[in-house]
């Protein structure tokens, strides 16, 4: 049997302000185990640039489930004063369908910067740090990945 894992205090601390949201408790568990992630990572890849490429991704994808956690959360309280006959238009399904495949149609990164901003609310300047972009680039990307989507979803009515 293994001994079990021992958390700091500092990491239980990072931890439960990274839980409430906290982008500090995020960041302080990053630089804690970034390092050891990436070991993991350059044992499996074998370029050191595909390393930091998985460690970030990673630790991205960790931060939008959080996020993504938090935004669920809070639309948890909101749904008592929500009326049952409530339904959100975007959830038909040939809208949805059609929203869904002209996503897919964007590159990763302008898909990635339409969603952090226009779906789960970051500022440019957050989804330029998440990404290693500058605030001003996402906005760009921003601008352009609206337009393709406009383009892709022009024969919409109403």
């Amino acid at each position: 049997m293994t001994a079990p894992l021992r958390i700091s205090d500092e990491e239980r601390e990072l931890v439960s302000l990274a839980r409430k949201g906290d982008e500090r408790g995020f960041a302080g568990l990053v630089r804690l185990h970034q390092r050891r992630a990436y070991t993991v990572a350059r044992s499996i890849v074998l370029t050191h640039e595909d390393a930091e490429d998985a460690v970030q991704e990673g630790f991205l994808r960790a931060y939008l489930d959080l996020a993504r956690r938090k935004k669920v959360r809070a639309a948890d309280e909101l749904t008592d004063s929500i009326p049952d006959t409530f339904r959100d238009p975007a959830e038909s399904g040939e809208l949805k369908e059609r929203l869904e495949k002209a996503l897919a149609e964007l590159q990763p990164r302008a898909r990635s910067v339409i969603v952090l901003h226009d779906i789960e609310g970051f500022t440019h300047a957050e989804i330029g740090e998440m990404l290693g972009i500058p605030g001003g680039t996402a906005r760009s990307d921003l601008h352009h990945a609206r337009q393709k989507l406009r383009g892709l979803l022009s024969n919409l009515k109403g």
